[in-house]
């Protein structure tokens, strides 16, 4: 028995949200530039990976069976998320709004943590009222994260993934 089919789609998940909640934590306790820029780092990478596997597996899988309107508010969250990992990427623990953008972070991830965890309502509820085959989706999804993080290693991923929705139709409407 593999190791990945020990995890059913929203244990791995959760796993996932969990290991990002311990980063947040430790980032926020943290003092230390260098650290911090490192946790950040790491909380990009993990963030960008899960929503990659969200995305490319556990949503289309959830299509029908989850309330539209909630996958619909899912994708969103996420691109809002990448644009936020984006500029953290590309900044500085010195930055003066570095530390903001982080906590936000933080903030967006734990609502949608929420909306995504919540017991009768929320999307992994629903999706296993639905009776999707959770075994089979967590290990598409293992295997799935393990070859996007060793493209990710290997600098052939580019981190995080442009916006699903066009960015510039958000955009338009902000400036109008």
């Amino acid at each position: 028995m593999s190791m990945s089919s020990l995890k059913d789609a929203v244990s791995l998940l959760k796993a996932d949200h969990r290991k990002v909640e311990a980063l947040f934590e430790q980032f926020e306790s943290s003092k230390d530039n260098s650290k911090k820029k490192g946790l950040a780092l790491q909380i990009c990478m993990e963030l960008t990976l899960h929503t990659k596997i969200e995305e490319d597996v556990f949503y289309p899988a959830c299509e029908g069976s989850v309330e539209e309107d909630l996958l619909k508010e899912a994708y969103v969250e996420h691109d809002a998320a990448k644009v936020l990992i984006a500029e953290i990427e590309a900044g500085n623990p010195s930055d003066s709004f570095y530390d903001a953008k982080v906590k936000v972070l933080s903030e967006e991830i734990a609502h949608h943590v929420k909306e995504e965890e919540q017991r009768v309502d929320g999307m992994f509820a629903q999706a296993r009222k639905a009776g999707l085959d959770m075994d089979m989706l967590g290990d598409k999804m293992a295997a799935e994260k393990i070859r996007l993080m060793a493209m990710y290693k290997a600098g052939g991923m580019q981190a995080p993934m442009t916006p699903t929705l066009t960015a510039s139709a958000i955009g338009r409407s902000a400036h109008e």
